[in-house]
């Protein structure tokens, strides 16, 4: 009886040692979880918030903090500057909860995060031009607000979405104008061509038109397209040139 009872004791003082850690969650009901992470969340304390949205959810996986607690951790990762792990929680709440009230906010978040994809420390110090990002990612993000738009036409994120595509595309014609330019100081006046032709057909009305036009003026004269040349003129001449 002895030996049983330094046993017990032998046992409590090891789990009660300095190498035992005690979760201060342990206890919190789910309403304590989401308020408590909302006000981390809101305090800027991402990685806490996002600690906490997780056990949430692993704790509490149903009922309707759990299914909030999957966007939201989504915009803390989009905080924090996590866009994979942004992307990945956004696209499984978008595919568990096609239904949910607030997944039109989940496509526009997706934009979000793709439009800010592809940034470095160096965006902070100088400011870049975002036609310079991968095009790629702000085609994406493009297609995250055109779903939107195209699922959820009354959503109240549809102004925004609408403002964001069009400042999206005109960096689109930016980026495939500074690529035609470059294939400009390499005299590769066909691939020119080939650019700024795809550029009036794809991107009407941006801002970078009237550019684009004088450059493929420039491809068809190098390239001997008289023709061609003319034709371009002729709507430089009768969309800018009116005044002159």
């Amino acid at each position: 009886m002895r030996q049983l009872i330094f046993i017990f004791l032998a046992l409590f003082l090891i789990a009660c040692g300095p190498g035992r850690e005690v979760d201060p969650t342990a206890d919190w009901t789910v309403e304590q979880f989401y308020a408590e992470a909302r006000k981390e969340l809101g305090n800027k304390n991402y990685l806490t918030a996002i600690e906490y949205y997780e056990t949430l959810e692993s704790r509490f996986p149903f009922g309707k903090y759990a299914t909030q607690a999957q966007i939201d951790v989504a915009y803390a990762y989009y905080k924090y500057d996590e866009p994979d792990s942004a992307i990945t929680a956004l696209d499984r709440f978008i595919k568990l909860h096609p239904r949910h009230p607030s997944v039109d906010y989940a496509y526009y978040l997706k934009g979000l995060v793709n439009a800010k994809r592809g940034g470095t420390i160096l965006d902070v110090l100088v400011e870049r031009d975002i036609s310079d990002f991968d095009k790629n990612l702000l085609l994406t993000a493009y297609n995250d607000f055109k779903a939107l738009l195209q699922r959820f036409p009354s959503s109240r994120y549809a102004t925004d979405a609408k403002k964001r595509m069009i400042y999206l595309r005109n960096q689109l014609a930016r980026a495939d104008y500074s690529i035609a330019s470059y294939y400009a100081t390499r005299d590769a006046w066909v691939a020119v061509a080939n650019r700024t032709k795809f550029i009036l057909h794809n991107y009407q009305g941006s801002s970078v038109i009237r550019q684009t036009l004088e450059l493929q003026l420039q491809a068809y004269q190098r390239l001997g397209m008289d023709d061609l040349a003319r034709d371009t003129q002729r709507i430089i001449d009768l969309n800018y040139n009116q005044d002159s």
